[in-house]
């Protein structure tokens, strides 16, 4: 067990989740700064206007030497620069540019490269105000302020030896006249997002599956969950074809599929199932990938864990939505017993599945998990999956792919992403794309033998478990990973997923009832 305060040893429970240091505390205050303040904290963060009027500058601290160095060259919104400021120049203050006519993903990537630069190592507290912005927008600045810094702060594991402990993460000192509207949401979506990019930048030998699970049965247990198991051994009684196929290849037989439940009153039937592919390695199977793809798929179960930080920012908000959380967890290995293409599996709701290739095996865990969690008639159904590289060809790793049988809600959807900053685009769904996945011997083909819009093909193949009755959204998360980072985020795992889900049920998605 990991203490506070300690680094990650070797040796430690490889996956147990920093529950206790997944954001930095928020203080808020309503005094307004002065130059002594500043000289309290270590760092500051203070967001203006790209032309600040005579009377910000006037009630900033060290106002006159801002406005010097502000006025050197002209400002535009998602500028930021730095420098020394007290009587011993100990504070570094950043002054961040923002305007009311930025997006939400510019702004959160303004302030991301802001909040890295202003978090320097070992600063115990962080201030942070704004000046100048205007009643409606200075609380949505400040939210993504925060966010950024929560970002920031939170540091991956690390197995180097000598490594330095892991320190508690600084505090921020908010000034604000009242809480922003959006704070708490803010905050529960970046825990949620730091504990989705936690588990998917795990090494695959610290999270393997039984590892995976027992960070699960940890979770439950430290925040109240129900944790169901469903083993091969169940799974071969259920039915589930499709998902054993693919576990088939694996040296150990600790596969399976993890139901976490959240209920706020006992009994409720889920409002929201939220199903993740939990491909923890991925070596493509028979098909087996080249070296440069197969180097980073320990990050194919990242679906999964962001439906696990979806559930816990919902668990955070107390939600009254009852939400069950079902994790597709197995690897996908080559060996004597790995299925192969032409090989013919029955799926949990009956269905025969022609295999074409096997490393399309994500759709395959998916069905069957899509089955079962769709058999507990929830009124709405999202899942998470690394699934194609197709859906990268088409947009890149800055935005995501979304299908929905429910094509007169892509207006939501779309402005979900747009509104958090996490951007999807909704590809077409149309039934005539099943043509192409048509089998001589079997129900359906997993995929089509040529790899032109297999983003789109997976997405019909998955249809074909999901009851027509449930609204479904299938997210292709294109956006996972990106070198570099995205939007708020610096490490190239970027958690992608649980801000839009959050945005998404705030609009009460699937009934579609606000959309912008």
């Amino acid at each position: 067990m990991v203490k506070r305060g300690t680094a990650l040893r070797f040796d430690d429970m490889p996956a147990r989740l920093p529950l206790d240091r997944l954001t930095a505390p928020v203080r808020i205050g309503r005094a307004p700064p002065r130059a002594s303040t500043l000289e309290r904290h270590g760092a500051a963060m203070v967001l203006l206007p790209a032309a600040p009027a005579a009377a910000v500058w006037r009630a900033l601290p060290h106002g006159a030497a801002l406005a010097g160095l502000f006025a050197q060259k002209p400002r535009k919104a998602g500028d930021f620069l730095g420098l020394r400021v007290g009587a011993r120049f100990e504070t570094l203050l950043i002054i961040l540019v923002t305007d009311a006519g930025m997006s939400a993903f510019d702004l959160l990537q303004a302030a991301g490269r802001a909040a890295r630069a202003a978090l320097e190592p070992g600063s115990p507290s962080l201030l942070l105000w704004e000046q100048g912005l205007g009643a409606r927008f200075a609380g949505t600045a400040l939210c993504a302020a925060v966010t950024a810094l929560q970002a920031a702060a939170f540091p991956l594991a690390t197995y180097k030896t000598g490594a330095a402990a892991r320190a508690a993460p600084p505090r921020i000192d908010l000034i604000a006249e009242s809480k922003p509207e959006g704070l708490d949401a803010a905050l529960a979506g970046a825990a949620g997002n730091n504990i989705a990019r936690w588990l998917t930048a795990l090494p695959p030998n610290r999270l393997d599956a039984a590892a995976y699970r027992r960070c699960l049965q940890d979770l439950a247990r430290r925040i109240g969950l129900k944790y169901t198991f469903y083993g091969e051994q169940q799974l071969e009684r259920l039915g589930a074809g499709a998902f054993l196929a693919v576990a088939r290849g694996n040296a150990a037989r600790d596969a399976g599929i993890v139901r976490l439940s959240y209920r706020r009153r006992a009994g409720k039937p889920p409002d929201l199932c939220l199903v993740g592919k939990g491909i923890i390695f991925d070596t493509g199977g028979t098909n087996l990938k080249p070296h440069k793809s197969m180097l980073d798929m320990h990050t194919d179960m990242g679906g999964s864990a962001v439906a696990v930080g979806c559930l816990y920012a919902l668990h955070a908000l107390r939600s009254r939505a009852s939400v069950d959380c079902w994790l597709a967890i197995t690897e996908n290995r080559i060996g004597p017993t790995a299925y192969k293409p032409q090989d013919v599996v029955r799926a949990h709701n009956g269905s025969t599945i022609q295999v074409i290739h096997t490393d399309a095996e994500g759709r395959m865990a998916l069905a069957d998990t899509l089955c079962l969690a769709a058999a507990s008639r929830p009124r709405a159904i999202i899942d998470f999956a690394t699934l194609t590289g197709a859906c990268v060809g088409a947009l890149t790793e800055r935005y995501s792919g979304a299908f929905t049988n429910r094509p007169g809600t892509r207006d939501v959807i779309e402005a979900a992403g747009a509104a958090s900053g996490e951007r999807v685009w909704c590809f077409p769904m149309d039934a005539d794309f099943d043509t192409d996945l048509e089998s001589q011997v079997a129900d359906v083909m997993q995929c089509a033998v040529e790899g032109k819009g297999d983003h789109i093909l997976a997405a019909r193949f998955l249809t074909r478990f999901v009851p027509a009755e449930i609204p479904w959204l299938h997210l292709d998360l294109a956006a996972a990973t990106r070198h570099g980072g995205l939007a708020q985020v610096g490490t190239d795992v970027t958690g992608f997923g649980v801000r839009y889900t959050l945005d998404l049920i705030a609009r009460r998605w699937p009934d579609g009832a606000r959309s912008a």
